[in-house]
């Protein structure tokens, strides 16, 4: 397929629903209408606490579940009208691990390419398992795998069809800090060959350091999409750190600026930069008499901002 012909968004989702109805009690909406576009080749991070509706997203994507009305088009096919074509769209590392405890990884591997049609001489499973670090367990039984050699299997099985997109919900639960950092490497290596990246995660500082592009979702309803940087930008709180010149002993001056000292003896401020800037913390220093020898301005993280727009929903 030639560049031209690829769609500008590899996802593209138009009032997409589902309920689950209840005879006994008031019908469950997981999913509210929701609209999406997720441009080709971005990293895009789809963030909500637990039973927002990201699961359920995701599940009607990979057809586990009807969706209730909407539509739904995958690299350019429609969901309704070509659901095979949208599945091979797909690679989906899902949250549980599973995999055949009696089966090697490259058995694995192989079963997984042969489901999907792909012939023994285009399958790419060496080259999966030597890029995962599971080259010297290829012929071990899984069972005898690590749980994060095992999550490290699931990405490789969801790769084997070389599908341009790929859905990764929560890849890293439960895995140590370096293998982490490893999971991380290789997304970013796959996004830069041209994978489209979807990533739901409950580490938000993973979410800020891989995703270009958040939608926040709650309670089924998608409440912000934008520019990772966009929506740091929407914080309610920064915080000015004020290097004083000399030591004060007034307290009374540093809490009138609305500051506290903290443990090096610096003056630490939280502002609302939508109320005020730093340049007017500095000029209240300034007439409080305050001698500022330096300071450093921190914005919120996206933890901050995730929570404050969740909790007012």
């Amino acid at each position: 397929m030639k560049n031209s012909n690829l769609p500008d968004n590899a996802i593209e989702i138009s009032d997409l629903t589902k309920i689950y109805k209840n005879n006994k009690e008031k019908d469950l909406i997981a999913l509210n209408s929701i609209n999406l576009e997720i441009p080709r080749g971005s990293m895009f991070g789809l963030l909500g606490p637990n039973g927002a509706g990201k699961s359920t997203f995701i599940n009607i994507l990979a057809g586990l579940t009807l969706k209730t009305s909407g539509k739904a088009v995958v690299w350019g096919f429609d969901l309704d009208k070509n659901p095979r074509s949208v599945r091979a769209s797909l690679g989906v590392v899902p949250q549980e691990i599973y995999v055949d405890p009696f089966f090697s990884p490259k058995e694995t591997l192989h079963q997984q390419a042969g489901m999907y049609g792909v012939l023994p001489k285009d399958r790419n499973v060496d080259f999966l398992l030597e890029t995962l670090d599971l080259e010297d367990k290829a012929d071990a039984y899984t069972r005898t795998l690590s749980g994060g050699m095992k999550r490290r299997l699931l990405v490789a099985k969801s790769m084997v069809h070389r599908p341009p997109i790929l859905i990764l919900d929560e890849p890293t639960a439960g895995v140590d800090i370096e293998l982490r950092q490893q999971l991380w490497a290789y997304i970013r290596k796959l996004n830069e060959y041209g994978t489209t990246i979807i990533l739901t995660t409950h580490y938000l500082e993973e979410a800020e350091e891989l995703c270009d592009t958040i939608a926040i979702v709650n309670h089924g309803e998608i409440i912000r999409c934008a520019p990772t940087k966009e929506i740091l930008s929407d914080a309610d709180s920064k915080n000015i750190t004020l290097v004083l010149s000399k030591e004060y002993n007034d307290k009374s001056i540093i809490k009138k600026i609305g500051g506290v000292v903290d443990k090096d003896g610096n003056i630490s401020i939280n502002y609302n930069p939508k109320q005020e800037t730093s340049r007017d913390i500095l000029k209240k220093a300034e007439e409080a008499g305050l001698e500022v020898n330096d300071f450093s301005v921190t914005g919120a993280s996206l933890e901050t901002v995730f929570l404050s727009m969740t909790s007012k929903k």
